[in-house]
């Protein structure tokens, strides 16, 4: 507990706000709709929602002002302060606006899957993909590029003359490393 001296005026109380708030007339608010409209362009928001959205701003951003929560720095010019506070407003409610559901063109529907063909869906081929290509990567480099060489529409042998070796050997190392990932796939599986 601390104690005062008798006659010494009471401290304020710990919650007082260091500036006062500051109430800039609706005209200000309203004088600033092409910084708003260019905020919301930079954030992206489709042009058929941006004269809502900006009202939306505007409401917001007066009803801060009338709960007193606009204390803009007193050193600091009065329209710069405005207009810093308005960006942090408008990028808030582009945000929160493109983060809605409706706005990334999602349409609820009762059973997702049956707007997917039956067969591209198949949990099992895609971990067995994985699996894949976890051991491809495993691989070492001179087997992971021969099996990326055969995977290209050009031939093995025309990947053995680009490495200045013999097809038959680029055969055999493909083979090699063919054996290798089936090896690896395998025994990621069990």
């Amino acid at each position: 507990m601390i104690h005062r001296k008798r006659g010494a005026p009471p401290s304020p109380p710990l919650s007082t706000p260091l500036r006062a708030a500051a109430f800039p007339p609706v005209d200000a608010l309203v004088a600033e709709p092409r910084l708003i409209a260019a905020r919301l362009i930079a954030c992206g928001v489709p042009a058929c929602d941006r004269e809502d959205l900006l009202q939306i701003v505007l409401v917001a951003a007066w009803k801060a002002i009338q709960s007193g929560r606009y204390r803009p720095d007193p050193r600091a010019d009065p329209r710069r302060a405005l207009y810093a506070w308005l960006q942090g407003i408008t990028w808030r409610q582009a945000g929160h606006h493109l983060g809605r559901a409706h706005v990334r063109r999602e349409v609820p529907v009762d059973d997702p899957r049956a707007l997917v063909d039956e067969g591209s869906v198949d949990p099992d081929r895609r971990l067995l993909a994985r699996a894949a290509l976890r051991a491809l990567a495993d691989l070492p480099a001179p087997h992971r590029e021969l099996l990326l060489a055969a995977a290209d529409p050009r031939s093995i042998t025309a990947h053995a003359r680009a490495h200045c070796i013999a097809p038959a050997t680029a055969a055999r190392r493909l083979q090699l490393a063919r054996k290798a990932l089936a090896h690896r796939i395998a025994r990621r599986l069990w």
